[in-house]
């Protein structure tokens, strides 16, 4: 009985009823499968809601954040425990181990026989070294953490690193100009990740061929959101009232070249994508977007 499908199981349940159906017989013939194809596609076709695929692409932050005050106390705080209950180190061995023998060297009893003994000899001290390091630590140049000129130019994906940014595309609406994150029209066979993916590929950095490094890594098949909207009434018909906006969320691991001043996308931090949305497409976008 385990070996049998649970298919033979319900038929053969419902013929051995003393010629009552039990249970109703399911038919798997060619015929019902294409029947239930056609009714999925007649209803799709009927549909007055047009079905569109949106990207969220962020990049994730480069570097640390800068600490609070109560972050900077607490890690004052573990620097000077993790130093109470530290024992001493090699280093501090060896600088030990240098000042006791320059202790004997200077004692009136000192014999001069250790010293000729290349196991006793060192070409370089420790103090000689913590001085190399002190000088190399003097000539070094920390990279700048907050760049203004390129921290105000939203069209980089080198600014604000310390923080997520997330990519803006200007796309046409209707009849106006909007700022949205990329989307695209649903195409009849592919999925809505297709669809989400293609809307990628089809931005203007992406297309040149100097930014062919350009790579994204979706986060999973199934979307994170969805944006209602309908068409102006002017515009609106019974076969076509509005769309229907699935989100699905994408990580930058690789980006191209600087793009031109005038391009039609930007990197805005979570903060600022109230200045670029509209307060309705804003809120639905709000809920799946992490400030990291």
């Amino acid at each position: 009985m385990a070996s049998r499908s649970l298919f033979q199981f319900v038929t053969c349940f419902g013929r051995s009823a003393a010629g009552k159906s039990v249970f109703r017989q399911f038919s798997g013939s060619p015929v019902s499968r294409e029947r239930l194809q056609t009714n999925v596609l007649t209803e799709r076709a009927s549909s007055p809601w047009n079905l569109a695929a949106a990207v969220c692409l962020q990049r994730l932050p480069v570097i640390s954040q800068d600490y609070t005050p109560i972050e900077q106390q607490f890690a004052d705080l573990m620097q000077e425990m993790e130093l109470e209950k530290s024992v001493v180190g090699d280093h501090e061995l060896r600088l030990q181990e240098d000042a006791e023998k320059m202790s004997r060297k200077q004692a009136a009893n000192y014999d001069s026989d250790e010293d000729d003994d290349p196991r006793h000899q060192e070409t370089i001290l420790a103090q000689d070294l913590e001085d190399s390091w002190e000088l190399r630590l003097k000539n070094f140049q920390p990279a700048p953490r907050v760049r203004d000129d390129v921290d105000k130019d939203l069209t980089t994906v080198e600014r604000c690193l310390a923080d997520s940014l997330v990519l803006l595309a200007e796309q046409q609406v209707g009849a106006a100009k909007m700022w949205l994150l990329p989307q695209t029209q649903w195409k009849e066979g592919e999925t809505l990740r297709q669809t989400a993916e293609r809307a990628l590929a089809s931005l203007p950095a992406a297309r040149l061929p100097a930014a062919a490094g350009f790579k994204a890594t979706f986060l999973g098949n199934s979307p994170c959101g969805v944006y209602k909207y309908k068409l102006p009434k002017a515009i609106r018909t019974e076969g076509s009232i509005g769309t229907k906006v699935f989100f699905f969320k994408a990580i930058l691991s690789k980006s191209g070249p600087s793009p031109a001043p005038n391009a039609s996308f930007l990197w805005v931090k979570k903060s600022e994508l109230q200045h670029y949305l509209k307060p309705a497409y804003m809120m639905k976008v709000d809920r799946f977007i992490l400030g990291l």
